[in-house]
C-alpha cells in the first residue's frame, strides 16, 4: 500500500498568524520547505476564523474532532462542519488521504519550541522522540483530561502539534516563523527516515505529562480575584517549589504554591502559563509531572507503517 501524505495544518486557530504565513510561502515556492521528499497536503484549518483574525467563529476547531460531535447531525456549528470537511478531504479514507497530521500552533506563553502529543500512540511517540533527539524540544503529553478533548491530530493515525511562543495573538514574528519551520522540517525528516527504514531513536525521551490545570482565583461573580504572579509569568518548563509565588492580588497579597493546590502533588512543572486563549477555558496554567521513558522498538515500526 502506498504511504499516505502528511497533512500540515496552519490556522487551526485563526488569530495564530505565523504558520499560515509560512504555508502560503511554501505553496508559492515549495523549495523553501525542506520536505525530505515527503508528499504534503498544506491546508488552512479554519479559513473563516483566519479571515476574521479570530481564534474561532462558533467553537474551538481544535476541540471539534471528538467522534460523538462529528457524528451528531444536529451539530452544525461552523467548526464542526469544517472538521468533517477536513476529514472527508484529508482523512485516512478521504479523497486525498493522509496518514500523518502535523498541526502548527503558536502561543502567548513562553513555551519556546515544543511538541504536544495526545495520548500514547506508538507512532506519535516515535515522531516526538525523534524530533526531541534531534532538536532537544520539550514534549507536553496531554492525556486523561475530560475537560479538553476533540483535538485535530487525534483523528489521523499519527499526529503531532508543534507549539511555538511567546508571541501575541495576531502578530507576525520572524523568530516564531523560523522556529516553526525548523521544527516542521525535523518532523518531516523523521517521517522520511522511518519510511526508509533508517530512523534511529534516542535511548529515551523526556515527557511532561499533564496532570491537570489551575484557574485564577475568582470572585463569586466569576471575575478574577488574582493574577498569575510576575515571578511565575514566562517561567514555563521550570519546576515550582513549595512556597514560591503563584498568584498576585491587587492589595499585594501573594498566594504561594503548595502541593495541596495542585491536581497531583508531584505535578510541579507548569506549561501554558497565562495563555491568552485559555482564560475562557478556566486555565491559568497546566501542571505536569516530568518523566523519562525508554524508547521502544515498536514505535518506529508503527511510524514506518504509515
Amino acid at each position: 500500500m502506498a504511504q499516505g501524505r502528511v497533512l500540515v495544518v496552519a490556522a487551526t486557530h485563526g488569530n495564530e498568524r505565523n504558520a499560515p504565513w509560512l504555508l502560503e510561502q511554501w505553496r508559492q515556492r515549495p523549495q523553501l520547505l525542506a520536505s525530505s521528499g515527503v508528499e504534503l497536503a498544506l491546508e488552512i484549518g479554519n479559513p473563516e476564523a483566519f479571515a476574521a483574525n479570530r481564534r474561532y467563529i462558533d467553537r474551538d476547531l481544535n476541540r471539534s474532532f471528538a467522534p460523538e460531535l462529528l457524528a451528531d447531525p444536529a451539530r452544525q456549528e461552523l467548526e464542526l462542519q469544517r472538521a468533517r470537511a477536513l476529514l472527508e478531504a484529508f482523512g485516512p479514507t478521504g479523497h486525498q488521504p493522509c496518514t500523518v497530521a502535523i498541526d502548527l500552533h503558536s502561543t502567548t506563553s513562553a513555551m519556546g519550541n515544543s511538541l504536544v502529543v495526545y495520548g500514547r500512540r506508538p507512532a506519535d511517540l516515535a515522531l516526538a522522540a525523534a524530533v526531541q533527539g534531534q532538536l532537544g524540544l520539550p514534549i507536553y503529553l496531554h492525556e486523561a483530561d475530560a475537560a479538553q478533548t476533540g483535538f485535530l491530530v487525534e483523528r489521523w493515525p499519527c499526529g503531532l502539534v508543534i507549539e511555538v511562543g511567546p508571541v501575541p495573538q495576531g502578530l507576525l514574528s520572524p523568530v516564531i516563523a523560523q522556529r516553526t519551520q525548523l521544527a516542521l522540517e525535523a518532523v518531516l525528516a523523521a517521517v522520511a527516515a522511518a519510511r526508509a527504514g533508517v530512523l534511529a531513536l534516542p535511548a529515551a525521551l523526556t515527557v511532561h505529562r499533564h496532570r491537570g490545570s489551575l484557574d485564577l482565583p475568582r470572585h463569586p461573580d466569576g471575575s478574577p480575584a488574582a493574577l498569575v504572579h510576575p515571578q511565575l509569568h514566562h517561567r514555563d518548563w521550570r519546576p515550582l517549589r513549595d512556597g514560591e509565588p503563584l498568584f498576585w492580588c491587587a492589595d499585594g497579597r501573594v498566594i504561594a504554591y503548595s502541593p495541596s493546590l495542585a491536581p497531583d502533588p508531584e505535578a510541579r512543572w507548569p506549561v501554558f502559563i497565562n495563555e491568552a486563549a485559555y482564560g475562557e477555558k478556566g486555565i491559568a496554567l497546566s501542571l505536569c509531572v516530568r518523566e523519562r521513558w525508554p524508547c521502544e522498538p515498536g514505535w518506529v515500526d508503527a511510524l514506518a507503517a504509515l
